[in-house]
């Protein structure tokens, strides 16, 4: 449990992202500890979807929603006046991988910086950034705080400079300002989804059990169940020795071939959907220069991309559920929304 509760009443705390997967379990928790929480949202038009995933028992006036959108200056004043906190788990992400690396570098650092300057300006006691652990480029695993990726490197993907940076200019702002900032660092996510909207990692299950991807490549993460990461998130928000700290939070590292293992046992009626081989290196390399997908992981084949999370538990007293779990918890919330066919 997060360590300072007793101020939970009086506490508003501003979630972005809270129609994303990992904000979404973090108002919910947020909601269930007694803290009031205000979503930013970029269109007004999906609060009564999120009011229902997130309270869907209740008529509650703890949640509210306020527009404002990462790639603009509008509204993060009224989105931020009054909040004790500030969690910032929203980036902005193409709905395709873009030819310019800065189509993605420079909205992810500017609507970091764009938050945290109306969290400073607003007087919030700390703010919290969600930054991926992500590559990291020629160091051995398994990583900790004190690894940052290169963004020079060849390894350094537009996705990883992007979040790199956007976290180097959040802790420069925090320096030149004086804003208290804590970073968590979740290793890839997955868990129980909240509504049938889904990103990238819950995806990749999706594809694995529907007999979409046949072979995968030899490539993997760590993973993190998503209500370990939105605890972790709450305990760097109220926790005094979180400030000015990074935490990275994360367990196992899976191949994809350990992953499809998993699902295999645990849903033994969609085993024959699921990957039977791996995609040889030299094929993945052929496709780079015509796969953005390729592109991503085509320096991180046959790497152990581990992290520690030694210093959340350390510090937080952060704790993670068995790593498997999370597997078998998003192909379970796939099933139950729907999104898989019931073999």
């Amino acid at each position: 449990m997060p360590s300072k509760l007793n101020d939970a009443a009086a506490a508003l705390v501003l979630v972005t992202g809270i129609g994303g997967f990992l904000g979404g379990h973090i108002a919910k928790q947020l909601l269930a500890h007694g803290y009031r929480v205000r979503g930013s949202v970029r269109s007004i038009g999906v609060c009564d979807r999120i009011r229902r995933q997130l309270c869907p028992d209740t008529t509650t006036d703890a949640i509210s929603f306020v527009e404002a959108d990462l790639c603009a200056d509008a509204g993060w004043d009224l989105a931020l006046r009054g909040c004790r906190y500030v969690i910032h788990t929203a980036s902005p992400f193409p709905a395709t991988l873009p030819k310019d690396a800065n189509a993605m570098i420079r909205p992810a650092r500017d609507g970091t910086l764009r938050v945290l300057r109306a969290a400073h300006e607003a007087g919030v006691e700390r703010a919290v950034l969600t930054i991926a652990a992500t590559n990291h480029g020629n160091g051995q695993a398994p990583f900790t705080e004190n690894d940052w990726t290169d963004p020079a490197s060849p390894r350094a993907t537009p996705y990883y400079r992007s979040k790199t940076l956007a976290e180097q200019a959040a802790w420069n702002l925090a320096k030149e300002t004086g804003l208290d900032l804590a970073v968590v660092n979740p290793a890839t996510i997955f868990g129980p989804l909240l509504g049938p909207e889904h990103g990238t990692s819950v995806g990749l299950i999706r594809q694995m059990m529907s007999g979409k991807l046949r072979r995968v490549p030899r490539f993997g993460f760590s993973v993190v169940d998503v209500r370990d990461a939105a605890d972790a998130h709450i305990r760097a928000t109220t926790h005094p020795g979180a400030s000015g700290q990074r935490f990275i939070v994360g367990g196992r590292f899976f191949w994809l071939r350990e992953l499809a293992a998993v699902l295999a046992k645990s849903f033994p009626a969609h085993a024959a959907q699921l990957p039977s081989g791996e995609v040889p290196d030299w094929m993945v390399r052929a496709m780079a220069p015509f796969s953005a997908r390729s592109r991503m992981i085509v320096h991180e084949l046959n790497r152990d991309l581990s992290v520690s999370a030694a210093k959340a538990r350390r510090v937080l007293n952060w704790k993670a559920r068995p790593d498997e779990d999370c597997i078998r918890a998003t192909a379970q919330s796939l099933i139950d929304h729907g999104l898989i066919a019931t073999a």
